[in-house]
Order: C-alpha cells, then structure tokens, then sequence
C-alpha cells in the first residue's frame, strides 16, 4: 500500500487549465487534482459571462458540485476506480519572494507548500508567465497538454512523390492508381483519406501528375480540371487547386484550411461557397462566422444593434465578398452595383455573417458554413460548432495557427491544428496547408522577410 501511495503524483490546476477545458478535472487517471480554493474564486467571477469561458467556469463549479455530493471536497473524492481523487485546497501558503496580494502566487504557492512536503507535485498551467514563477521557485510546471499537437509535423493534406514518367501517364490514361501499385504501396505512413499525391517524375521541367485518395475505390484519382474557375477566382498554385477540388466537393462534409496570410483561404471558401449556393444551389444559404477575438471579447463594447456591430469585425468577410461580387460582374456583363448586391443577397438572408457567439444551441442544416479564423478556438469550442451541422451542411474550418490572439493557445494546442491532426482518417473530411502567399507580391514579401 505505502508503494502504491508513493506512485501517486499531485497535479495542481490553475484557473487557466479549467477555462481552456473543463474536463481537465479528469484528465490525471489514478493521481490527486489539487484545485486551489484561489482558482474557485476566479471561477465564480468568470461564470456570469456568456461567453465560453463562462460556459467552461459554470461547468467546472458543477462538475465539482457533482463530486462533493460523493464525499468532502476538503479532504479528497474519489472519482473513478483507479484511485483518481479530486481535492480542493483550503489552507492557503506563503511563497518567500512572491506578493499574496496577487492571486496567482497564492495558487502557485499552494502547489510550493505541497512540495515542501515531500510529495511529488505537478504545477500545470496555460498561463506562461505562471509557468515561468513556478519554475523558477523549482517546481516541475508543464502546459496542459492533452489536445495538443505537434505544429512542425502537422498534417498537409498533400505529400510530394518521385514516380517515373510511366505511372503519371498511367494514372491519366486509367483515370485511376491502385494503391496496391508499389509506388503507393510503399509510402509510410499509407495515404489518408482525401489526400492529395503530386507525383513528378525528378527531371527538370519534367512530367508532374496531381491526384487525390478515395478510400471507398481504394485508389487515387487524377485532377482532371484544374484550371475551372470558381465564381471567376482561378488557382494561382497548385494547393490552392487542391483547395478547391476539396470545397466543390460535396461528399467532403468539413474541409480544413491553414495558411499564413494572402494564401487565399477565406476567398477560396467564399468562392466555393457562393458557387455552391448561387450557381448550383446546392446548398440553401452561406453562413460566414468568426470567433469576436481581437480587441474586445463582447460585441456590447460597440454602438448600435447587432448588425452594426458585427460589422465591423465582418469587415475582412464584407472585403472578399465584394471582391468576388466585382469579378463575377466584370466576367457575366452584370452592371448591378455591388455593394446593393451584396446588401440584397444579405436581406434576402442568402449570405448570413455571424459571431460565433449566436452559434451555440442552433442546428444549422443545408448551409454551406465557413468558419474564419478558426486558430483562435480551442478544441472544446471547435467541436461544439461542428456539432451544430445539420443533415446537408458543409462547414470549412480556415485559419492562420502563426497569428493567434487567444492568450491561453498557441500554434500546438489551438483547435484548427487539433482538428486536422484528429480527423485526418476520416474520408469526411479533407485538408490542405496553403503555403504560397498570393495575395500580392508586396504581400509575399512582407511574410516571407517579417
């Protein structure tokens, strides 16, 4: 027994850790979750709040309301049977250096007692500065890290191979490559569903061919029209061409895009979308929402009603849409002016922008959904926006993981990069890392030096 209580680690929770992710409380299997009695008071003070950071606090204060009905908080409920315990700390502790008056020494100092105890402790934390001051008084600090991943070796939707000039002739002659033919046979990891081969045969200037996985046909099939326009936008690269083959598809219910800045994300999915519920009406209405990040979290900072305020954080939406509205009309002889255009296609609620804050609890059906600057969500928030879609709904998630506002996420653990690394196995579901910045040359410029 007294081995078994030596293997037992004690994992100190900040306020942080709880708001990114209720289910954290569990996430520790057959160790002590210490909450300090600090992080409760943050909690109630964020639990008015109708965002999902109030979401997340009222949900942590009720699964805790749940445990204490099984035991006493103070001294520990067990909450599984592997000897998972929940306790909240209620002795406060003094850290030498650090001012009490500060909330976040008091929760670091709770951790700080604990260790002088003997006992082997884990500080865990979003908040990099705490990290920083946990770390520096010795104790082991870590990031929460279970809906991570790695950046660096995230998923592309594409990979390059060498192939001989034969089988790109094959692939286009068959309209087909079995991926039992030994140039596919051997890739390691095998292909996943939806992704995209561009295959080249290793000369200079030589033959390329570009082709895409279908699971269901266990083989890859070739792009044949690569140079269709799309609501008068032609792909300027050739990921870019891959965008679209996964946004006009409509077997492909979620499509993934990242990208650093000017890589055409937003404008692509706006293409597809316009084209899929305009020119083919496949879909009954686009609706464009962003997560209200920046420079203010609650829409009530900004005068007027709700239109006027979205407005203004539309702004980047409302450019792309007249944008493709300019080009549409320059290619058909349209002479409508169009910013009426765009008006008349909003009133006639054919185009809906939204703030991801009137998403929650809807069921959103036949709609083709773009969700823009998805790289400021976490996980938890990605998924219960995706689990609003509908019989018939499309939604396309686009982002940049390198520009990200949300204090308590980064390129690893933000949900755009979770969401991609996740559903890569589904044929659901498709993705592409736009890399070329097309936006203008001064553009490609500005994110390839700065």
């Amino acid at each position: 027994m007294a081995d078994a209580q030596s293997t037992v680690k004690y994992f100190v929770l900040d306020t942080s850790v709880l708001l990114h992710n209720p289910g954290a409380l569990f996430s520790f299997a057959d160790n002590e979750v210490v909450i300090p009695f600090d992080v409760l008071e943050e909690l109630d003070k964020f639990k008015k709040d109708s965002n999902d950071v109030g979401r997340n606090a009222r949900m942590v204060i009720r699964h805790l309301d749940q445990l204490r009905e099984r035991g006493h908080l103070a001294t520990g409920v067990r909450w599984n049977g592997h000897g998972g315990c929940i306790r909240v700390a209620m002795e406060s502790a003094s850290v030498p250096g650090l001012s009490n008056a500060v909330p976040d020494n008091r929760i670091i100092a709770v951790a700080w007692a604990l260790q002088q105890t003997g006992r082997p402790v884990i500080f865990v934390s979003k908040d990099i500065n705490a990290r920083i001051k946990s770390d520096a008084l010795g104790l082991t600090t870590r990031d929460f890290e279970s809906q991570k991943v790695d950046y660096e070796t995230l998923y592309a939707g594409f990979r390059r191979i060498a192939a001989a000039g034969s089988v790109i002739d094959r692939l286009y002659a068959d309209k087909r490559l079995e991926v039992s033919d030994p140039v596919l046979a051997a890739l390691d990891p095998p292909l996943f569903p939806n992704e995209f081969v561009l295959f080249h045969d290793g000369a200079e200037n030589g033959q390329t061919g570009l082709a895409r996985y279908v699971v269901a046909l266990q083989a890859v099939l070739p792009l044949l029209r690569t140079k269709k326009a799309c609501f008068g936008i032609l792909p300027r690269n050739v990921q870019q061409t891959m965008a679209l083959d996964l946004l006009l598809d409509d077997e492909v219910r979620m499509v993934t895009l990242i990208g650093t800045a000017g890589t055409g994300k937003t404008l692509l999915a706006l293409a597809a979308g316009m084209t899929k519920c305009f020119n083919e009406q496949r879909y009954e209405r686009l609706l464009v929402a962003r997560p209200i990040m920046p420079l203010g979290k609650d829409l009530g900072f900004l005068p007027g009603p709700k239109e006027e305020k979205l407005a203004a954080w539309m702004q980047p939406i409302f450019d792309n849409l007249e944008f493709l509205l300019v080009d549409r009309r320059i290619h058909s002889g349209e002479t409508t002016n169009v910013e009426a255009k765009l008006k008349s296609l909003i009133d006639g609620g054919k185009v809906v922008l939204e703030a991801l804050t009137y998403i929650r609890g809807r069921s959103i059906p036949h709609q083709f959904m773009i969700v823009d600057e998805a790289q400021n969500l976490t996980p938890h928030e990605i998924k219960t926006i995706a689990s609003r879609v509908g019989e018939g709904t499309k939604i396309v998630l686009t982002g940049d993981a390198e520009q990200i506002d949300n204090p308590y996420l980064d390129a690893n653990s933000n949900g755009l990069s979770f969401t991609i690394e996740k559903l890569k196995g589904s044929d659901l579901v498709g993705h592409i890392t736009l890399e070329r910045p097309e936006r203008s040359s001064l553009a490609s410029l500005v994110v390839k030096e700065l």
